[in-house]
């Protein structure tokens, strides 16, 4: 039963004794326990998790030791009904804030609606006049771009134009003397 003579292992590398440092305020609490997290950054971090909040006892379904008015109680019974009597308090306190809580909630909820709404109306609005500017641009640019056609071509427009004013003169001429005919008795828009 002889074991084989096994080879001899080399020392371990010993951990250097890190000084005691005495945090003196929540900041420098903070950075050495950020400088011990990093001296490994393999070490996986332990999160705790979120804790449930408190919630009291749900009221007992049947209450058995229920104390008389004709018989006399005794002398532990006050701090029984001391304990009871608190319990409901806290349970009927707990609901009242949880009740409030969830108000709050929904009030905050509407004014986040609220403000969605009256962001998206200016939003639209906005969006409205850059649209009409746009237009208006491009209005005025098809203008310049007529106009620019007509300097190019004076001759032929200006012919087309006179023939056509003429045309117009004469027309209204002829319906300005057939209204002289029937002249109204009074005017409007004026």
């Amino acid at each position: 039963n002889m074991a084989a003579p096994s080879a001899p292992r080399p020392p371990r590398p010993r951990k250097e004794p890190q000084p005691l440092v005495i945090p003196r305020s929540a900041a420098e609490e903070q950075r050495l326990r950020l400088e011990r997290l990093m001296r490994n950054p393999e070490k996986t971090v332990p999160i705790p998790e979120k804790l449930n909040e408190w919630a009291p006892r749900p009221p007992p379904e049947f209450v058995r030791d229920v104390m008389g008015s004709s018989a006399g109680a005794g002398s532990g019974e006050f701090h029984v009904y001391r304990h009871l009597r608190r319990r409901e308090y806290q349970r009927q306190d707990f609901m009242d804030a949880m009740a409030e809580k969830q108000r709050l909630d929904e009030e905050f909820q509407k004014k986040l609606e609220r403000n969605k709404m009256i962001a998206e109306e200016q939003t639209a609005k906005r969006r409205r006049k850059r649209q009409k500017l746009k237009e208006k641009k491009l209005q005025a640019k098809k203008n310049k771009l007529e106009q620019k056609k007509q300097e190019k071509e004076p001759d032929q427009s200006q012919e087309q134009v006179s023939s056509e004013d003429d045309e117009e003169d004469s027309k209204e001429e002829e319906e300005e003397k057939e209204d002289d005919a029937e002249e109204p008795s009074f005017v409007m828009g004026r």
